[in-house]
């Protein structure tokens, strides 16, 4: 299959480490990027996007074969791998650019997004609202280099060990079928 007849989704779940590291091992994902979207300023760099000044949030840009897993399949991981509760943070990341946000490619994908939101809100699934953003795609702008596949390349990091282990174990754990050989 062709990079084009693969469809997108990007979504930002706070750092965008974790969100990148659990969808890598993930069936039908072809490719994740980390990046910036949902601000103000042209090719913004991660001490930037780190101020909150830019209105950027941390996404990852997903390549995806819908044949091999759907969005809907996309968005149940999405709410398990971060806490859509909370605004402008995960746990101690705190600013605008770690808000909770799903930013959809089409008005299918922001269908599917306003309709699992309302799902999980009807029953309670989290004991507060859910303030995840649902917002059309901007601007993507690509991370810099050293920030793909951070969690691989640097496991022994003190924010890998605390924050990104443990949720990549229990996503593991609740996935482990649709997760690659």
């Amino acid at each position: 299959m062709a990079n084009n007849e693969y469809e997108q989704a990007t979504l930002g779940g706070g750092c965008f480490w974790c969100v990148e590291s659990a969808f890598l091992q993930v069936k039908g994902i072809q490719s994740v990027k980390s990046g910036y979207t949902g601000g103000h300023t042209v090719n913004p760099t991660y001490e930037q996007v780190c101020t909150g000044n830019t209105g950027h949030a941390e996404v990852a840009q997903l390549h995806y074969d819908p044949e091999q897993i759907s969005y809907r399949q996309i968005l149940e991981i999405f709410f398990t791998l971060h806490d859509p509760t909370q605004v402008n943070r995960q746990g101690n990341d705190v600013g605008t650019q770690y808000r909770t946000s799903i930013f959809y490619h089409n008005d299918e994908q922001k269908r599917e997004a306003e309709k699992i939101i309302a799902e999980l809100e009807a029953d309670d699934a989290f004991a507060a609202p859910i303030v995840t953003e649902v917002t059309e795609l901007g601007t993507f702008y690509p991370a810099e280099d050293y920030h793909e596949n951070y969690y691989a390349r640097n496991p022994e990091n003190p924010y890998c060990q605390a924050v990104i282990s443990p949720k990549l174990a229990k996503f593991r754990r609740t996935f482990s079928g649709l997760l690659k050989d």
